[in-house]
């Protein structure tokens, strides 16, 4: 098995102005999706490269900036840093460089998620 990943969920308080940080950040595209004890903006494509997610605002799902770190890759790391704090998110770690591995940094987005941003330049 490559990669086990399929699917990652990102808890919200609120599912619209994570929609709009995470499209500012990244250009994704969503699919709204409504079940019975949540609504989630899902984004990727089943079977497409990387991993398939979701923003999710539901009551058992709480935002945090402990735990798990997802990572979401960049062309430059710089250029999603440079949009953070006018979308409404903190930067925590400045890009870093990190050797033959590429570059990264960490931001908390407008909920109080910690995401990793990572990127080859």
């Amino acid at each position: 098995m490559d990669n086990p990943v399929q699917w990652f969920e990102i808890a919200t308080k609120d599912l619209e102005r994570a929609k709009d940080f995470y499209a500012t950040l990244f250009k994704l595209d969503f699919q709204f999706i409504e079940m019975p004890d949540s609504k989630m903006y899902m984004f990727g494509a089943p079977g497409a490269p990387g991993s398939s997610g979701s923003l999710v605002q539901a009551d058992e799902s709480t935002p945090s900036s402990e735990g798990t770190v997802v990572y979401f890759t960049c062309e430059d790391v710089a250029n999603q840093l440079a949009q953070v704090e006018a979308a409404g998110g903190k930067i925590m770690v400045p890009k870093t460089d990190i050797g033959e591995f590429g570059f990264f940094a960490h931001v908390i987005d407008t909920e109080g998620n910690r995401i990793g941003l990572h990127s080859n330049v």
